[in-house]
C-alpha cells in the first residue's frame, strides 16, 4: 500500500480522503489545509489526522493529492515533486502554462510520476465506448451546469469546458490547427458560458458548448466518424452507437437500409456496449497506484493535462 497524503479538505477534497480511506491500495497518512479551524472540524468529524504543516505531511507520504483551489497547484505540486513524491492533482494542472510546463520539467528530473484529475476518462459511459471511437471527423459537447459559485474563481472553460476538451484530445489523433471561440460574463467576473470551435490538422472539427448558468445539467458529447455515430451522456451514464455496414443482398423486413443517390446500400445497426458502474474518482486515484507500483505511464499523465490546458488557455485567449 502506498503512503498517501492530501492537500485541501473543501468539499472535493473530503471525498478524496473518504475513497483513500476505503482503497486497499493506499494508506491514508492524513491531510493538511491551510484553514486550520477547517482543517480540525473534519478531523474531528470523519478522524483523518490533520497536519498543521503542508512540509511535514509531504515529508509522511509516498503520494500527494493535491485538491486545492487551483492557484495553488503548481507551489504544492512542486513541494511534492521536490521532494521527490508523486503527485495526484485536480483539474486543471496549473492556472498558466508555464507552470505546467515547469511541473513537467520537475517530474522528469526528479524522476517521480504524476496525474491530472480529469475525471470524465473514468466516466463508465465514456470507456464502454472509447475503444470503439476512431478517427471521428466531427464532434459536439454540451456540458451545461446549474450556478454554483464554487468553481467561478477559473473561467467556464477552465471549470467546465476542459473536461471535453481532455477527452476530445484523447480520442482524436492529431494537432490542434485553429480556434475560434467566443465567451460570455453573466454572474461572474468571467465567462459563464463559452462555445469553441477546434479544427485539427487531420481535417477533424469540435464544436464545443460550455456553461454555469443554466436551468438544467446536462453533460453530452456526440462522435460522427465514418460509418459510425457514437454518443456519450456522461450525466446518466449512457450510450448509444449507430453504425452502418454494407447492407446484405436480401435484407430482413426489420433491417434498416439507406440508399444514396448513387444507389450505394447500407444498413443501420445498433451496437450499445454495457456500461458498469463505477465510481470514477476512486478508479482514478487507484489506476495512478497501479502506474507507480507497476511504473506505467498514468492514464492522464502530466503531459496530456498540460495539452488540455493548452488548449483551453487559447480558447480563452481567442474571446
Amino acid at each position: 500500500m502506498l503512503n498517501v497524503g492530501v492537500l485541501g479538505a473543501g468539499h472535493l477534497g473530503k471525498i478524496h480522503l473518504r475513497l483513500l480511506n476505503q482503497s486497499e491500495k493506499y494508506n491514508l497518512v492524513g491531510f493538511y489545509d491551510p484553514d486550520a479551524i477547517n482543517g480540525k472540524k473534519v478531523a474531528d468529524e470523519f478522524g483523518y489526522t490533520y497536519f498543521d504543516n503542508i512540509n511535514k505531511l509531504i515529508d509522511a507520504v509516498d503520494v500527494v493529492d493535491i485538491v486545492t483551489p487551483t492557484l495553488s497547484h503548481f507551489d504544492c505540486a512542486k513541494k511534492a515533486i521536490e521532494k521527490g513524491k508523486h503527485i495526484f492533482i485536480e483539474k486543471p494542472i496549473t492556472n498558466t502554462l508555464e507552470e505546467a510546463e515547469e511541473l513537467l520539467f520537475l517530474e522528469k528530473k526528479h524522476q517521480v510520476k504524476g496525474q491530472v484529475g480529469h475525471v470524465e476518462r473514468f466516466n463508465p459511459a465514456f470507456t464502454a465506448v472509447k475503444n470503439n471511437i476512431h478517427n471521428p471527423m466531427f464532434i459536439e459537447t454540451h456540458r451545461l451546469a446549474e450556478f454554483n459559485p464554487r468553481g467561478t474563481d477559473v473561467p467556464v472553460v477552465l471549470d467546465l469546458m476542459i473536461h471535453d476538451i481532455d477527452a476530445i484530445l484523447s480520442v482524436v489523433p492529431s494537432k490542434v490547427k485553429n480556434i475560434n471561440a467566443s465567451g460570455v460574463s453573466v454572474i461572474s467576473n468571467s465567462p459563464d458560458i463559452a462555445n469553441a470551435r477546434i479544427e485539427f490538422e487531420n481535417g477533424c472539427v469540435a464544436n464545443l458548448t460550455a456553461s454555469r448558468i443554466s436551468l438544467k445539467n446536462m453533460r453530452k458529447s456526440r462522435f460522427f466518424q465514418k460509418d459510425a455515430y457514437i454518443a456519450v451522456d456522461f450525466l446518466e451514464k449512457k450510450v448509444e452507437v449507430v453504425k452502418m455496414k454494407d447492407a446484405p443482398e436480401n435484407p430482413g423486413d426489420f433491417d434498416m437500409i439507406l440508399q444514396n443517390a448513387e444507389g450505394v446500400k447500407k444498413q443501420i445497426y445498433f451496437e450499445n456496449p454495457d456500461v458498469e458502474n463505477n465510481n470514477a474518482i476512486l478508479d482514478e486515484l487507484e489506476t495512478f497506484a497501479d502506474a507507480i507500483v507497476n511504473d506505467t505511464v498514468p492514464v492522464v499523465s502530466l503531459e496530456q493535462g498540460t495539452n488540455a490546458l493548452r488548449v483551453a488557455l487559447q480558447i480563452i485567449a481567442s474571446f
